[in-house]
């Protein structure tokens, strides 16, 4: 493995393979525990660069010449086995050798796991991500801990494929069925994660045990199986139309996610496909080929791009104040108490864990507005996330009111009332007549003048953006606005609850639309423009598929609803006139209360009824796809380099970290701006590119 250290860099934190001889129970004999441990604590889990595969090779060589041992097991420091290959390091290569090296070596030593003439065994005591579930799919056996929060083969979600052993070992572990689900569709829903106690369902694990004595039972389980008292039965898989139909749906998904603009998922399915005939080092020569390719590939540089930025841009927020300038919240205020409100509500009450005051017009809407959040709490504690005694007390954390005098104890309000400037000013007018000075009074308005909403306060600057994304409890963005005169203590108290409620916050200035709003409807703008023009909607929805977003331009106008999408766009013409376009086709669907443009057929495809269609303006002059594409990109980079040289935000880095985490925006597109650098869009329109080169793309 010599080869490891000449590709490691000077800064890979090195993962540790720690090994004791442990008396197996029941007279089994010997067996050398491998413990994993970069010796750092939980926030830095286990990773695995070249040094720390050479750790990993090294022990499993020096317990693998023994005589007197009967099995090795591999296991982690607590609650984590290994989050995979090191990222950092993956990003420094920058040659097709070097990606093909660090491939191999990867699969020699894990191929070590599969091939030692005594059993071998991984605990999978906590958090297991790529490379780190891959050395568990090399062993004889697994067993997992019932509590273990994250297991996943990421890969494609960052633009690789599992490239240890993965994309060969688990279909033929557990079938094609499980294995484009773990491989490609959780993670393009949003990277979704498994926990421990699903595993051994799917196959993934041979048997689970809880927490408090993992080690313990699974040591004796394992003994159990040396001594031949315990035999695995591995299952048979349909090799024929079972797996066809299986491959099938994994590119169906790959088509609806990312409409064939990202390599990843599609060589992952080659992968899985071709493992159901191909030899093990077959298998594994093509992982070889496949990240080799995707290594040197541009979607990745902007995937790993897009991780750094919600790694660490996210978690040091750019022109945040000190957070020492924070004051306690101890009670919070939510005005309103309809869809939004309620949703605020649940999760203020649960994760700060204080008293939430919702109120109302009138006592019926309040007391609905809290009858919703009680109704949520209860599906929470019927799913088993919520113990019977934080039911209670949050349900009895949580009431309601008319009276704005019962916000005078809260030291953060937050209002979710009706989109209208007055309507906001009057709000905060009132509470200020109750509350004390220092009390923050935060707006969740998607598009409205913050400075605005603050200007005939008597304390202005305790005015704060706190704007959220619909669905509150999933997206994780919270773009924080400071108005003209909002103060640090009031900014530092925002992005402290920010933190607490688990959201990654933007410092955002005060400008209509913000960051996600404005990107969003000028993208859409250009798309309703070309409708009204004449394209045909179903080409005018399509035009944007190369960029890969989540949901096409009309299934998110359906999503927020037209008077919503109407209202806002109405409200960037204003401030900044026809670059931001007013669709009368839309304004039609308004006035006619339709929910969208769509309607769906019985199969699940949207289409355009022909009463729709009547509704829609239909001019002389329509796009083709690619010509309307072509005017999306331009519009989108000419709009972010308005917004940089406005100071929107501190750099680009922000306007992709508010994309990637507010609207879903696909990390193999790196946010928007390595897109558009990429595509030469930037050049073209604002003279250069965003970010410097070799930052989200291959070094030249």
């Amino acid at each position: 493995m010599d080869r490891a250290a000449g590709l490691a860099g000077e800064d890979e934190v090195v993962t540790r393979a720690l090994s004791r001889d442990v008396r197996l129970p029941h007279g089994a004999g010997t067996a050398v525990l491998i413990t994993l441990d970069n010796g750092l604590d939980h926030t830095r889990p286990n990773t695995l660069g070249p040094r720390s595969l050479g750790e990993l090779n090294r022990a499993l060589d020096a317990a693998l010449a023994r005589d007197d041992v009967a099995a090795v097991a591999i296991t982690g420091k607590p609650f984590i086995l290994a989050a995979g290959a090191d990222l950092s390091q993956v990003s420094k290569l920058t040659s097709p050798e070097h990606a093909t090296a660090i491939a191999r070596i990867g699969h020699g030593v894990y191929a070590k796991l599969a091939d030692a003439r005594v059993p071998t065994f991984c605990f999978v005591n906590g958090l297991a991500l790529g490379g780190g579930l891959e050395i568990a799919l090399s062993c004889s056996y697994r067993t997992v801990s019932a509590s273990a929060a994250a297991v996943a083969l990421p890969e494609v979600f960052l633009g690789l494929v599992p490239g240890w052993g993965g994309a060969w070992l688990l279909p033929n572990l557990v079938g094609p069925e499980t294995a484009v689900t773990v491989v490609v569709e959780n993670p393009l829903n949003q990277n979704r994660m498994l926990k421990g106690h699903q595993l051994q369902g799917m196959g993934l694990a041979d048997a689970t045990f809880e927490a408090a004595d993992f080690l313990e039972r699974s040591l004796d389980w394992a003994a159990r199986v040396v001594r031949g008292e315990v035999v695995v039965e591995r299952p048979e898989h349909d090799r024929g139309e079972a797996w066809d139909a299986a491959v099938a749906r994994g590119r169906a998904l790959a088509d609806a996610k990312v409409h064939g603009t990202a390599p990843a998922p599609y060589a992952a399915l080659e992968l899985i496909d071709a493992a159901r005939r191909r030899t093990r080092d077959e298998g594994f020569a093509a992982e070889d080929e496949a990240l080799t390719r995707l290594i040197m590939s541009e979607e990745l540089r902007a995937g790993l791009y897009a991780f750094d930025l919600v790694q660490k841009r996210a978690k040091r927020p750019a022109g945040a104040p000190d957070r020492k300038l924070a004051r306690p919240v101890t009670a919070v205020g939510v005005v309103g108490a309809g869809l939004m409100a309620s949703q605020l509500a649940l999760l203020l009450v649960r994760k700060l864990q204080v008293p939430v005051v919702m109120s109302d017009l009138d006592a019926e809407r309040a007391r609905k507005g809290v009858a919703s959040v009680h109704a949520e709490l209860e599906k929470l504690h019927a799913r088993g996330r919520l113990s019977a005694d934080r039911l209670n007390r949050y349900k009895a954390l949580v009431r309601p009111t008319t009276d704005h005098a019962d916000f005078a104890d809260c030291s953060f309000v937050i209002e979710a009332v009706f989109e209208e400037i007055g309507v906001k000013k009057q709000v905060f007018a009132e509470l200020e007549q109750h509350v004390g000075p220092e009390t923050v009074l935060a707006t969740n308005t998607s598009s409205l003048s913050v400075s605005e909403m603050a200007a005939d306060l008597q304390h202005p600057g305790r005015v704060v953006g706190f704007h959220f994304f619909n669905p509150v409890a999933v997206l994780p963005l919270l773009e924080v606005v400071k108005g003209e005169r909002t103060d640090d203590p009031t900014l530092a108290t925002a992005f402290a609850v920010a933190k607490e409620l688990g959201k990654n916050a933007v410092l955002v200035r005060d400008t209509r639309g913000f960051v996600v709003n404005r990107v969003l409807i000028r993208l859409m703008g250009e798309i309703t423009r070309a409708m009204d023009e004449g394209t045909p909607p179903e080409v005018a929805d399509r035009a944007a598929d190369p960029l890969g977003l989540p949901m096409s331009p009309f299934v998110l106008l359906q999503l927020v609803g037209p008077a919503v999408a109407l209202h806002v766009a109405e409200v960037l013409h204003a401030e900044f006139g026809d670059r931001f376009h007013v669709s009368q086709s839309v304004r039609n669907l308004v006035d006619a209360g339709r929910p969208g443009l769509y309607d769906w057929g019985p199969d699940g495809k949207p289409y355009v009824s022909d009463e729709t269609r009547a509704l829609l303006v239909t001019g002389d002059r329509p796009s083709t796809a690619e010509q309307l594409r072509e005017r999306v990109e331009t519009a989108l980079a000419e709009e972010i380099g308005l917004m940089l040289a406005e100071g929107v935000v501190a750099a680009p880095m922000d306007v992709d970290l508010c994309l990637v985490l507010g609207a879903g925006w696909p990390f193999h597109d790196g946010g928007i701006t390595p897109y558009l650098d990429r595509n030469g869009v930037s050049e073209r329109v604002n003279g250069r590119r965003f970010l410097p080169p070799g930052v989200a793309s291959l070094p030249r």
